[in-house]
């Protein structure tokens, strides 16, 4: 498992259905060490504080191979690394394979993994389709976020090591599932209640999506 690219960007103004909106989540690759704070990589800041960046989502990880997934259902788009607003990209990292709450060691700096990514209308904005949201929304390919640890350097080609396993064991992809509903298993939210290192936001949802889903039916 390897860091393919660092990406970053700051708050830029583009306009969105007769709007203009700012958004950092255009971001461009960067060479050589970055510097990693306990809120961002250097040189990286968000746009909508409210809902985007915090000590929960410092850095968003986006695996490379779902990019392969992307260029066959957006034609002719033309894909560049950090296309989904990530901030690192992946290769042989997986949503099934990485657990909420894994430490995850890249360069120097240690982080780990809090929570999927919730798909929002910026993507739409990023890459000029209405149906974007929607298109991530359905294909599962969420990515996940990462909270700082200890702050280090980190760049392009390091290595990312798995150097302490959540023995509670409930994988990013586990989380998207209840989330979306692919899943009601009331063991896997039973764990993915006790997996403390998911936002209580998060925790909350999966609570009220299965649940509440269960007393619909």
């Amino acid at each position: 498992m390897k860091v393919i690219s660092v990406n970053v960007g700051r708050p830029q103004e583009h306009e969105w259905q007769g709007l203009r909106v700012t958004t950092a989540i255009f971001k461009s690759p960067v060479h050589g060490p970055v510097a990693v704070g306990k809120l961002d990589l250097e040189g990286d800041e968000q746009a909508d504080l409210s809902v985007h960046g915090g000590a929960d989502k410092a850095v968003y990880l986006y695996p490379r191979e779902h990019y392969s997934y992307w260029q066959s259902q957006l034609r002719g788009y033309p894909l560049t690394l950090g296309n989904f607003g990530e901030n690192l990209t992946a290769e042989g990292v997986s949503e099934e394979d990485i657990h909420i709450g894994d430490h995850l060691q890249i360069g120097t700096a240690l982080f780990t993994v809090t929570q999927p990514r919730s798909p929002c209308y910026k993507l739409g904005v990023r890459f000029g389709r209405e149906d974007m949201t929607r298109r991530f929304y359905e294909s599962r390919r969420f990515g996940f976020y990462l909270r700082v640890l200890r702050e280090g350097v980190l760049q392009a080609g390091a290595s990312v090591t798995v150097v302490e396993r959540e023995p509670n064991g409930v994988s990013v992809a586990d989380v998207i599932r209840l989330f979306t509903g692919d899943s009601r298993d009331r063991s896997l939210l039973s764990r993915a209640q006790q997996a403390t290192a998911l936002p209580r936001e998060w925790r909350e949802t999966l609570w009220e999506r299965v649940e509440g889903r269960r007393g619909q039916r």
